[in-house]
């Protein structure tokens, strides 16, 4: 964590203390706006050498007690208006259709959440002190910046590239991925109804 706190900071010291402080907390930045730092020197935001923002993030996805089989890769790449995100991830359970009153396992809600947490916790409900779907704008569930599609496994394995205008890389730096057991239906109210995290990730600058 100290990490990204140190690529996330502005060039100036006195709101970068501040910064560090929230970030290690998971609290939304009060020092400075998101412009400020997206604009600011790029030996410490990973820019592009004229202050300009990250152009690329990473999140290891690893899998939690309920899917400890889980593991990939998901990268964020800044495009024309957008981002490009692609998606490896291998270890997934086999799909099972909805029975007895039971929701379907797989395909699976893909989607990015408020704090990069990836913190067990309770191991029969992991990974939520990652919070809810990141949701800067305000959106109903089904229109959050942070729903993405959702994961089809083939025997284990999900390979997916979409592109979003939703979001840029270094927006989502801090911020954790996170992939559960059930389908999101892109309508129940305020997730989806996804079912439990099996998996997560903590989203990264990737320098390379």
């Amino acid at each position: 964590m100290r990490t990204i706190a140190r690529l996330l900071v502005p060039c100036d010291k006195e709101k970068g203390v501040k910064a560090v402080d929230e970030v290690k907390t998971g609290r939304v930045w009060t020092g400075f706006s998101m412009e400020q730092w997206r604009d600011s020197c790029s030996d410490v935001n990973g820019g592009d050498g004229g202050g300009g923002p990250v152009r690329r993030a990473r999140a290891r996805i690893r899998g939690g007690p309920l899917r400890p089989q889980i593991s990939g890769v998901v990268t964020f790449t800044e495009a024309p208006g957008g981002t490009w995100v692609f998606v490896d991830v291998d270890g997934l359970p086999d799909y099972q259709p909805a029975w007895g009153g039971r929701a379907p396992v797989g395909p699976h809600g893909f989607h990015i959440h408020e704090y990069g947490n990836c913190e067990v916790g309770d191991a029969m409900d992991p990974f939520l002190a990652a919070g809810g779907h990141w949701n800067p704008d305000n959106q109903p569930h089904g229109n959050h910046a942070g729903d993405l599609p959702v994961l089809f496994s083939n025997d284990g394995r999900a390979v997916m590239g979409f592109f979003t205008n939703r979001f840029k890389p270094w927006e989502v730096v801090g911020k954790a991925v996170i992939i559960h057991g059930n389908p999101d239906d892109y309508r129940s109210q305020p997730a989806g109804d996804a079912g439990k995290r099996l998996a997560c990730g903590l989203i990264q600058v990737d320098p390379g």
